[in-house]
């Protein structure tokens, strides 16, 4: 099984003493495929600390690094609090650790239809930041994308209908992206709801850049499409999709080209999620009552392609 912290785990005098904090105490925080937070409370005022339970310390301190220097380009998201002796994470008992300040506001799933521009234009700002800015030197390049490692682990799978489904909706992407993709920009690779924060003055800010990457922005596009545009049924919702793309395209707007390859791109994007689904919950740590969770990305994925023919038809005549 994945392994995660508990509060009970912590050595949480050590960790005050490590950031000059008194009066501290913490609670857990719901979410976190990876890692596992607590809300923080001191006489010094309230953080999220993060234990960074799936990575050692050359990875733990690139997170860090990269979430410092978004916050540091203007981006809404967490600003790091560095340890007393200056480093952005530090070890106590056996486990790494990342404070943060916290950011009063909630997570809302699904986020509201008319917060999805302000989405849309915060995508857009990222994608807009310049990639190689101080802390931003080694962003992985394509990383989100499944690897060549993923794609032979498929033959493995105990569901092969899943998997020759996969491969084949996999190569219908990868024969229609040759020659066409656009320049790499910095994405943010899973931006679903339970990574963006609705501030209590209103704004949005982005969380958790664990898959922060250089890649083509139709696919970050589709992810937060994925991420942020399912129905009540879990389907596209063209509606939703409008709203976020409205957004987007204030500061960033989509060529013809790019509109025509937007749905194939949202197709690739759930199937990224339907293989590390299937990949984490009956390879890597098995969980029958999570075995079946990506199948509700198979039943996405198969609703975009219609979604968007009919919202490209338009409305039925009436009469």
């Amino acid at each position: 099984m994945a392994h995660y912290t508990t509060a009970e785990q912590i050595d949480l005098a050590a960790v005050a003493e490590r950031y000059g904090l008194t009066g501290e105490s913490i609670s857990p925080l719901s979410g976190g495929a990876a890692n596992s937070s607590f809300r923080l409370t001191s006489d010094q005022g309230e953080y999220v600390l993060t234990s960074l339970d799936n990575h050692d310390e050359d990875t733990a301190a690139t997170l860090a690094r990269h979430t410092q220097a978004l916050h540091r380009l203007g981006l809404p998201t967490s600003e790091v609090v560095p340890a007393v002796g200056g480093s952005l994470v530090t070890p106590v008992g056996g486990r790494l650790f990342m404070l943060k300040k916290w950011i009063a506001g909630t997570v809302q799933q699904p986020l509201p239809l008319t917060l999805l521009p302000d989405a849309g234009g915060l995508l857009a700002r990222l994608h807009s930041l310049t990639p190689g800015a101080a802390g931003l030197e080694d962003v992985p390049v394509g990383t989100r994308r499944l690897s060549p490692q993923h794609l032979a682990a498929m033959a493995g799978f105990a569901d092969q209908e899943f998997a020759q489904w996969l491969a084949a909706r996999l190569d219908r992407v990868r024969a229609a992206e040759v020659g066409g993709l656009r320049a790499p920009c910095l994405i943010h690779g899973d931006l679903f709801d339970d990574n963006v924060i609705v501030r209590d003055d209103g704004g949005l800010s982005f969380l958790d850049w664990e898959t922060i990457s250089l890649d083509d922005p139709l696919l970050d596009l589709g992810m937060a499409a994925v991420g942020l545009a399912q129905d009540e049924a879990g389907l596209l919702s063209t509606d939703r999709l409008h709203a976020l793309l409205a957004g987007y395209e204030k500061s960033r707007p989509l060529t013809m080209a790019d509109r025509a390859l937007l749905p194939l791109e949202i197709e690739h994007a759930a199937l990224i999620i339907a293989f590390h689904r299937f990949y984490r919950h009956n390879v890597r740590f098995p969980n029958p009552e999570r075995a079946t969770y990506h199948r509700g990305m198979v039943r996405f994925t198969e609703s975009v392609a219609a979604a968007c023919e009919r919202d490209a038809q338009g409305p039925s005549p009436q009469g």
